[in-house]
């Protein structure tokens, strides 16, 4: 099955933890640290593989790590570096934070390798805390964590112009029949199943690629069918070819049909309902007598005041085809040639947590001030409050993060005694 959508889990590696150690030589009683530092942790990077046409592999493997760096060892060996994880994706894939829906990444027009998480960098070792009034330095920095996430991968297919209508109105027979693509032709409701994308070559002009959506039925825009699998895919398009059959050989009403599903476009999205577009009136090779003058001209008359002109064709026999490529060829180079891409929305630097919560209480049967949450979790574990500079960092954030001035406001004194987890500590101003 054709897979355009997925939601997987992705992890940068953690950093290797330094290393506590002293030499240990013959003759040597009192070697000096010798930890060393912990290895990087893998970087997780998206990468687009032309050879990919669909998310399915990602139906079956839902979770990416990258390998975590590795901790330091003795005589100041480093840590190896965890192994970076390369994800590869087909292009047009929109990567989205699942909780908020912002965009990521939008893998085309150029983007074909983007590092989406970086690794936790390696913690020092104590050979790095030697000072003059610090000898022994017995303590080493632990690595940073790597980042995750959850997000929703979405494809969306590149093509300059895209070929919409409702099911069993020609459009895979017209498009194997001006591109190189092969899509299964037959006489059901929604043998397309999958986006076909072909390229068009012109005589005297540039080619186009052009794509083929699987057939929209009314109520598409509501999900109804496979309608947002589908209209995600038309997204980048520059124009479109509405496609019907002129000749109701099922019953319908073409004017209908065109009405029906532009009504579907504007209900997914007003900006994509206003791009330009073209009617390609199909099997006009079935037409009696003067059929196709009448249903033309109801056609043109309803649209072509609206700045919708109508092409007359037959996927069949080719007629009128040479002229509606032309003319679309024409509309392209009379737009702008910025590529249709989506700009970053979700910043990854707000992986460090800085907004986690905390939450700063009173424990009557202690008898303590208790502090806790995911932020006091992760800054305990960044923090060696055996150094100095550790204990200033520590003095820091608990000023800069308003934890004081929470505490006071629960009547804190002097000596009183605050817990954050397994730490416990006297509060002196």
């Amino acid at each position: 099955m054709f897979a355009d959508s997925a939601e997987i889990y992705i992890r940068s590696g953690n950093g290797g933890d330094g290393h506590v150690s002293f030499r240990r030589e013959l003759y040597v009683p009192a070697g000096g640290p010798d930890g060393g530092d912990g290895g990087k942790g893998g970087d997780l990077i998206f990468q687009v593989d032309k050879g990919i046409n669909t998310l399915n592999d990602f139906r079956h493997l839902r979770k990416y790590c990258a390998g975590d760096g590795q901790p330091g060892s003795k005589r100041r060996c480093h840590g190896a570096n965890g192994e970076d994880l390369v994800v590869k994706v087909p292009e047009g894939t929109v990567v989205r934070e699942k909780e908020s829906g912002k965009v990521v990444v939008d893998m085309s027009h150029g983007c074909t390798r983007e590092v989406i998480l970086r690794g936790g960098r390696g913690g020092k070792g104590n050979m790095h805390y030697a000072t003059p009034t610090m000898q022994v330095p017995k303590y080493a920095q632990p690595g940073k964590p790597g980042k995750e996430l959850h997000v929703i991968l979405e494809l969306k297919t590149i093509a300059d112009v895209g070929l919409v209508g409702f099911p069993n109105v020609g459009k895979s027979t017209f498009l194997s029949r001006v591109s190189n693509a092969k899509p299964k032709i037959a006489n059901y409701h929604f043998t397309t199943l999958q986006p076909m994308l072909g390229v068009v070559d012109l005589e005297g002009a540039d080619g186009f690629v052009i794509a083929d959506i699987p057939g929209l039925i009314e109520g598409a825009s509501d999900g109804v069918g496979l309608g947002h699998e589908f209209l995600r895919h038309i997204e980048r398009t520059k124009v479109f070819i509405h496609m019907v059959d002129a000749a109701s050989t099922e019953g319908r009403d073409p004017l209908n049909d065109i009405k029906v599903i532009n009504e579907e476009l504007k209900n997914y999205s007003s900006e994509l309902a206003s791009r330009p577009q073209v009617i390609a009136a199909n099997k006009t090779d079935v037409f009696y007598g003067t059929e196709e003058e009448t249903v033309i001209t109801l056609l043109r008359e309803e649209f072509e005041p609206q700045g919708i002109p109508v092409f007359p064709i037959s996927a069949v026999s080719g007629k009128g085809v040479r002229e509606l490529l032309y003319y679309l060829r024409k509309m392209l180079d009379e737009l702008p040639d910025d590529p249709i891409t989506y700009e970053r929305e979700f910043e990854l630097d707000a992986l460090d947590y800085p907004d986690e919560p905390y939450t700063v209480s009173y424990d009557e049967k202690d008898g303590m001030y208790v502090v806790e949450g995911p932020r006091i979790e992760r800054m305990l574990g960044y923090t060696n409050l055996d150094s100095e500079k550790g204990f200033q960092f520590f003095q820091k954030f608990l000023h800069t993060s308003g934890i004081l001035e929470e505490l006071e406001a629960l009547g804190i004194e002097e000596g009183d005694t605050v817990r954050m987890y397994e730490l416990q500590f006297d509060y002196y101003k």
